[in-house]
């Protein structure tokens, strides 16, 4: 399994880690409305999933906007941010940041993405920062656990490996 640390300390990831070549596993999460959202309603499309700890955070934030920014132009990709901030507080920042089109989802109430795809700090009860990214067939094509959780993912070969699967 992954190892990573939090502000330097050793933290346990819970679930299974995720791999290139793997089938992306299914998932549900919450969208701002507070509706189920699974992987399958992506179905067709390349995904860039930016998985963050708490979205109202400086790095979070950063992360957000960048892959919002930079995968904008990509061709049927759809950019996921998911954290176990709750929907409410997902929307406030989207509106409070001028970003209402970026699509965050909520994983708080069962941890269903963050036990399927490795990143639930079992410590802190928050995902911690990576990125995945799945071609049209679900099939994972990049997979990023950053190492330390306050440090930024690795935006280019995201970006360059989510152009590759379109």
């Amino acid at each position: 399994m992954t190892k990573i640390t939090f502000m330097g300390t050793p933290m346990t990831l819970i679930g299974k880690e995720v791999k290139v070549g793997d089938k992306a596993p299914d998932f549900t999460v919450l969208n701002q409305g507070l509706e189920p959202v699974t992987l399958s309603d992506y179905d067709g499309k390349v995904k860039i999933i930016s998985v963050i700890p708490s979205i109202d955070t400086g790095v979070c934030s950063q992360q957000t906007r960048k892959f919002n920014e930079e995968a904008s132009s990509l061709e049927n990709t759809a950019i996921l941010t998911i954290s176990v901030d709750l929907p409410f507080a997902q929307k406030k920042w989207c509106d409070t940041e001028g970003l209402p089109n970026v699509t965050t989802l909520s994983d708080h109430r069962d941890l269903s993405f963050g036990e399927a795809y490795g990143v639930v700090i079992e410590e802190l009860r928050l995902l911690t920062r990576a990125v995945f990214v799945l071609n049209s067939n679900n099939k994972v094509v990049h997979a990023e656990y950053v190492g330390e959780v306050t440090d930024h993912p690795d935006y280019e070969t995201a970006i360059t490996k989510a152009k590759e699967a379109e």
